[in-house]
C-alpha cells in the first residue's frame, strides 16, 4: 500500500473537520480553547515539548523497526517534520519572550499508553504487535492535536492574531497527515487493515473517556 507521507495530504481533504474524521469519539471541551488562548505562552511552551517528544518517539520507534524498512523511512520523515515544527515554535517563544523551561509530565500521553498497554494483553503473539500498538497510540495523539490546532487557528483568527492563526492552520493539516501516516504504517506492519482499524476504534474509545476526565488546562492535551 502507499503510505501517506509528511507532504502528501491535500489540505482541502481535512479542512471540514468533524468529530469522527480522525477517529476521535469525543470532542474537546469548548472551554479548552478559551483557557488556551488566555495563556498562549504556556500553550506554546507545552506545544514545543510535544513536538520534541513526537520527534523523539518517532526516531525511537524507527530504531527498533529494522524488520520493516517502510516503517523506518516513514517514521524518520515524520520525525524530521516534527523537529522543523519544534524549531518554529521555539522561534515564536523567543519572539514573545517566553522561556521553554523543563518539560512537564504529559498526563494525557502517559495515561493513554497505560490504557493501551493494559488492553493489549493477549496480543503478544501478533506479528509486530508492540509496534502496531505504539503506532496507533501515536496516531490518536496526532488526531487530538489536529482537532485542537483547528480550534486554536479559528480562535486566534477571530482575535486578529493572523500570523499565529496561519501557523496553527498549517499544523492542523500536518497533524492530519501524521495521523494518516501512523495508521498506514500500522497496517503495513500488521497486513490486516480490518484488524488494525478495529483496534484503533477500541483505543479511540478509551482516549475519548480519558479526554473527558482530564479537565481543561493551558496545554495542547490539557
Amino acid at each position: 500500500m502507499d503510505v501517506v507521507g509528511p507532504l502528501a495530504l491535500d489540505p482541502s481533504a481535512v479542512r471540514p473537520f468533524t468529530r469522527g474524521v480522525l477517529c476521535l469519539t469525543h470532542p474537546t471541551d469548548p472551554r479548552w480553547v478559551e483557557v488556551a488562548v488566555g495563556d498562549l505562552g504556556a500553550v506554546l511552551a507545552d506545544h514545543a515539548h510535544c513536538e520534541m517528544k513526537a520527534a523523539s518517539s518517532a526516531l525511537s520507534l524507527a530504531a527498533r523497526s529494522a524488520a520493516f524498512p517502510e516503517v523506518v523511512r516513514g517514521l524518520v520523515a515524520l520525525a524530521e517534520e516534527e523537529l522543523a515544527h519544534f524549531r518554529r515554535v521555539l522561534e515564536e517563544l523567543d519572539r514573545r519572550g517566553v522561556p521553554l523551561d523543563n518539560p512537564p509530565v504529559d498526563a494525557y500521553a502517559v495515561e493513554l499508553r497505560k490504557v493501551a498497554s493494559a488492553s493489549a494483553r493477549g496480543r503478544e503473539g501478533q506479528r509486530g504487535g508492540w509496534l502496531i500498538e505504539r503506532l496507533l497510540v501515536g496516531a490518536i495523539i496526532e488526531a487530538r492535536s489536529c482537532e485542537r490546532f483547528r480550534l486554536l487557528a479559528d480562535a486566534l483568527s477571530a482575535r486578529g492574531d493572523t500570523a499565529l492563526a496561519a501557523f496553527y492552520e498549517e499544523l492542523f493539516t500536518a497533524e492530519a497527515r501524521h495521523y494518516r501516516t501512523l495508521l498506514d504504517l500500522a497496517i503495513v506492519v500488521s497486513g490486516d487493515e480490518r484488524g488494525v482499524r478495529g483496534r484503533l476504534a477500541e483505543l479511540a474509545r478509551a482516549e475519548g473517556e480519558l479526554a473527558l476526565r482530564l479537565g481543561v488546562s493551558a496545554a495542547i492535551h490539557g
